[in-house]
């Protein structure tokens, strides 16, 4: 190895040419020249595999630093790979329980020596494993301690780690003005460039993701932009991904959602090497700019996959089931969520309190109020108004000024309702969130028209569905359009006879008067299936045995639930496998700690990454240690059978305008799929 080699390599990774210095690497260590690993080439692999993607090489560099330098007797350099190998574990696994394995390794090398920068460091990392367990009071601590050795020993990195979390701990407190001003003060050091890449981009992110806690997105938007400009030839490793999230989270809020639904499907691309447990975080964005768009089926399949990576995707998921007409189950899913509270480690939700209840009890008053249910309506905005009293944030005290409204139009006090929910609409125009100013604009509708004041009425209805459009959020505007009552032309009981019958290859279809004949397709089959049993919810893998004439209830010969096995990739190669049975170890590591400190929430804390680990190992090896593959056919069947129905869709809407358009309003599709008309206007189909 030449300094001129060494150089190379430090010159690549300075242009954020990470891909051309892990090579320079390989070849240093392939023979002829090849040598015994130097702890600077370990230092660089690390860099150069982190920027290039792959975490488990950066771990797995970290940990044999660490080994290289205890074996040279060097304790100090020994704790702070130690250290890194937490804070990397920590910043991308959500693994905390491997996180405190590594730092407790850190801190018994330098146990007898108080003032080792390396301390900093420990305290720094220590902070977010507690912020991201949830330990407030400890996060305070460490924080302080990370601040008071960076700037004793000259750290920026600790010191600054330790003010952000710090502010953070008193924004959850409820001391917004102190904490704010803090971090404005961050927000000036980031800008000046004075600190590294990877603590940079970190530090941004938590300045957002403190706004997104309080609502503060005036200032999320600003220090968004403010990141997108840095991360422009800057970022590296997941923070490409995590900025992505951010972005999307604003453009969702500023509409329309298309763009956003790109950035938050880039954001899970870029994430997937990257995150362990947080990966819902990106998942639920992702469910959340299809819900706005109307794109039910896409909300549910990233909600779900959210869900299947131990993410709480609420409120998002139980708004989809109200949205879908499941009431009953919107309401029990919020009332869960506010039981048994998120407590997956992280830092891009809040941990506990009222920042933790206050999208949930938003959500909770709209569904609660459509299920009838007065009382919990009354309880959730008396909560949310409480909560926006201790936070003084204006996106807080206008969700509880419009759940007043909302709770005063079922009430019947129609004047109240109208002052409340005008004055709350006007404010969320003002804070530039046009989807929530159009959709309680539907409900100042409603009031209006209780009140009598019908041509008012049907103004305010009018606006709120030409904004819903505008947004791209058409099936809003639709379903808005469903509360404009109507003269019926006939008794809203008499189901209207309809036909859909198939003759050979070819299909009678009646409805509304018009007859017309299509040739038969597969999804007209699919469809057929649905029209005979309005309201059932048909599973897509039986939905495709039906048309196929296999058994209906997706079950084979001997009663077994049906199996589509199907070839695939892995679910993660050998190397990761690896990486999780180390991960495995380490938290077995942690465990015992606990145990002999008696430290029973600390060892509750580490079984329950042990059982995600499990988890995830039984999901990647089946067998005999064979690698499961992944070739999912509830997926594929969802997408074939989706395309099937909507080509015939097309067909029917080309020589039946009407029908096709009844169709579009009544048919869900996802992993479920359901006819569901309108009761007030039933349909009687012949088939």
């Amino acid at each position: 190895m030449t300094e001129g080699e060494l150089t190379r390599i430090r010159a690549a990774l300075d242009a954020g040419d990470y891909v051309q210095a892990q090579k320079l690497l390989t070849r240093l260590s392939e023979p002829p020249s090849a040598a015994p690993p130097t702890a600077e080439l370990l230092e660089l692999r690390a860099q150069a595999a982190y920027g290039a993607g792959d975490l488990e090489e950066t771990l797995a560099a970290y940990a044999e630093l660490y080994h290289l330098h205890l074996e040279n007797d060097r304790t100090r350099e020994a704790a702070f790979a130690a250290v890194m190998v937490g804070m990397y574990l920590m910043m991308d696994t959500g693994l905390m329980a491997t996180v405190r394995a590594w730092l407790s390794r850190a801190e018994c090398l330098v146990k007898d020596a108080p003032d080792n920068p390396v301390w900093a460091w420990i305290a720094a990392v220590r902070t977010y494993e507690r912020l991201m367990c949830g330990d407030m009071p400890g996060t305070g601590q460490w924080a302080q301690r990370a601040m008071d050795g960076g700037q004793r020993h000259g750290l920026a990195a600790p010191s600054i780690i330790g003010q952000v979390a710090f502010a953070r701990v008193r924004i959850h407190d409820g001391y917004l003005d102190e904490g704010l001003s803090a971090l404005d003060d961050v927000a000036v050091e980031l800008s000046a460039g004075n600190l590294d890449p990877l603590t940079s981009g970190q530090m941004w992110c938590e300045l957002i993701c403190a706004m997104q806690w309080i609502g503060q997105y005036d200032r999320a938007e600003e220090w968004t932009e403010a990141m997108e400009r840095w991360r422009q030839g800057a970022a590296f490793g997941g923070l490409h991904g995590r900025c992505r999230v951010h972005r999307a989270e604003i453009m969702r809020l500023r509409g329309p959602c298309d763009a956003a639904e790109q950035e938050a499907l880039q954001a899970c691309e870029e994430l997937r090497p990257w995150m362990r447990r947080e990966f819902g975080w990106p998942l639920t964005e992702l469910g959340n700019a299809r819900l706005r768009k109307g794109d039910f089926a896409g909300a549910e399949e990233s909600y779900l996959a959210a869900h299947q990576n131990a993410w709480l995707p609420q409120p998002g998921l139980a708004l989809l089931r109200l949205a879908q007409g499941r009431v009953d189950e919107a309401s029990a899913m919020i009332e869960s969520a506010l039981e048994h509270p998120f407590d997956i480690p992280s830092k891009e939700r809040p941990p506990s309190g009222g920042l933790q209840r206050a999208p949930l009890r938003e959500a909770q008053v709209v569904i609660a109020l459509a299920a009838g249910d007065g009382d919990t309506a009354r309880t959730a905005a008396a909560d949310l108004k409480d909560i926006a009293r201790t936070y003084q944030s204006r996106t807080l005290q206008n969700s509880a000024l419009a759940a007043q409204g909302r709770l005063a139009l079922h009430d019947g006090q129609k004047c109240q309702a109208i002052e409340l929910l005008s004055q709350a609409m006007m404010e969320w125009i003002s804070l530039r969130m046009p989807f929530e100013a159009a959709n309680l604009r539907v409900e100042l509708a409603s009031a209006h028209r209780a009140a009598g004041n019908d041509r008012t009425a049907d103004l305010e209805l009018d606006a709120a569905c030409r904004a819903l459009e505008e947004l791209n959020a058409t099936t809003w505007a639709k379903l808005a359009r469903e509360h404009r009552p109507v003269t019926p032309s006939r008794q809203a009981t008499e189901p209207e006879h309809c036909v859909f019958c198939r003759e050979g290859d070819m299909r009678t279809v009646t409805f509304g008067g018009p007859t017309v004949r299509l040739k038969d397709l597969k999804g007209m089959r699919y469809l057929e299936r649905l029209l005979a049993e309005p309201g059932r919810e048909f599973h897509v893998l039986d939905l495709v045995e039906v048309e196929r004439g296999a058994l209906p209830v997706g079950l084979s010969a001997g009663g077994a639930p049906r199996i589509d096995a199907q070839c695939g990739l892995e679910v993660f190669d050998s190397k990761a496998r690896e990486a999780y049975r180390q991960r495995l170890a380490e938290t077995e590591e942690d465990i015992a700690e606990a145990e002999a400190n008696n430290d029973f929430h600390r060892a509750q804390l580490a079984r329950a990454d042990r059982e995600f680990l499990v988890d995830e190992l039984c999901r990647g090896v089946g067998l005999n240690g064979r690698a499961r593959t992944v070739g999912d056919g509830v997926e594929r069947a969802r997408t074939s059978a989706t395309r099937s129905l909507r080509y015939a869709l097309n067909r029917i809407t080309q020589h039946h305008s009407s029908l096709g358009a009844h169709l579009e309003r009544t048919l869900r599709t996802g992993t479920y799929f359901v006819y569901q008309p309108d009761p007030r206007a039933p349909v009687d189909w012949k088939i």
